[in-house]
């Protein structure tokens, strides 16, 4: 029987999801789990809870949260043989959306339950984990303007999660005019580009933006390789242009936009550069270098996913798991 330490935090997203995690963990449970539940209070208690997880050897710690909450769980389960599962109910939940997993909402209700059923019957891949300034990321990296937006709006109010994509965009809206870009030096494995860019993003996953936008299609969780987007611009024209652009799905095709596929970078500037991973801010520095490590991070998948995650097939199903 596969065994998981199941963790949720009574006080953190928009919604009261402590009160149907129980119903979740008994879900799990039916499915042939042997199930822990800790309550946690931090994000620092998250990455603690992690390292104790894989030191037991546990097969799986599932995180109910978002994508904050997985970002924390990462630090403490890189390089293990633990698992990282998710039940969505945070503030953003892009991670699930990549796996198709519903996300807690008024309306849904039973979402965590529908969750736990695809994840108690899910299979074990591998992906690769970033690591920007030795801190380690799961979906994104970056520096420039959703970085100095992050950094400017967390942390939040629970009033404010609850109104979460009309306070981030009313945030982003607002903090954008007083944001003209960075100055960059970039070096990927064997290129290199200098210019004045608005966003400087690496992603890990196919969406982006609280899922609205599709950054990078191609994606592969388990390539050994993962995308920096350069987006040039300096006004808030730029901005504009910028949103349309992600949303639209044309930056693919834009002479302003950049892709550089990579496994080991380093963007420099002569000021210090807002920086996010994962959508936490991160301390901010003149010198950001970000290194891929291929498939070291093992992940709960359902078997129907709403598009082509990996290249190679998964190490085990969980029901194998003993």
């Amino acid at each position: 029987m596969p065994r998981a330490m199941l963790v949720y935090n009574p006080a953190a997203g928009r919604y009261p999801s402590w009160l149907l995690t129980e119903r979740a963990a008994k879900v799990l449970e039916v499915g042939g789990w042997q199930i822990e539940m800790k309550k946690t209070q931090s994000g620092r208690q998250i990455t603690a809870l992690a390292r104790k997880a894989a030191a037991e050897s546990l097969d799986a710690f599932i995180v109910v949260g978002g994508d904050g909450s997985l970002n924390r769980a990462v630090a403490g389960l890189v390089g293990t043989q633990t698992a990282l599962g998710v039940l969505p109910a945070g503030t953003s939940n892009v991670w699930a959306q990549e796996l198709g997993l519903p996300g807690l909402t008024w309306t849904r209700l039973m979402a965590l339950e529908e969750s736990a059923r695809r994840i108690a019957h899910a299979q074990v891949w591998q992906a690769d984990v970033g690591l920007c300034n030795h801190k380690p990321f799961l979906l994104w990296a970056g520096v420039g303007l959703d970085a100095f937006v992050v950094h400017h709006i967390e942390p939040r109010t629970q009033l404010e999660k609850r109104f979460a994509v009309a306070h981030y965009a009313a945030s982003a809206a607002l903090n954008a005019t007083a944001w003209h870009g960075m100055q960059l030096r970039v070096r990927t494995d064997g290129e290199i580009a200098n210019g004045h860019f608005l966003l400087a993003v690496v992603s890990n996953i196919h969406l982006y933006a609280g899922g609205y936008a599709e950054l990078s299609p191609h994606a592969l969780l388990d390539d050994g390789t993962m995308d920096l987007w350069l987006f040039e611009g300096s006004s808030l024209e730029d901005i504009v242009q910028l949103v349309w652009e992600l949303w639209s799905g044309r930056h693919l095709h834009s002479d302003r936009v950049h892709r550089l596929p990579f496994r080991q970078a380093v963007l420099e500037s002569d000021s210090p550069l807002y920086i996010q991973t994962d959508g936490e801010p991160l301390k901010g520095s003149g010198h950001v270098k970000i290194e891929v490590r291929p498939r070291a991070m093992r992940v709960l998948v359902p078997e129907d996913t709403p598009r082509n995650l990996f290249r190679d097939p998964p190490r085990v199903a969980v029901g194998d798991l003993q």
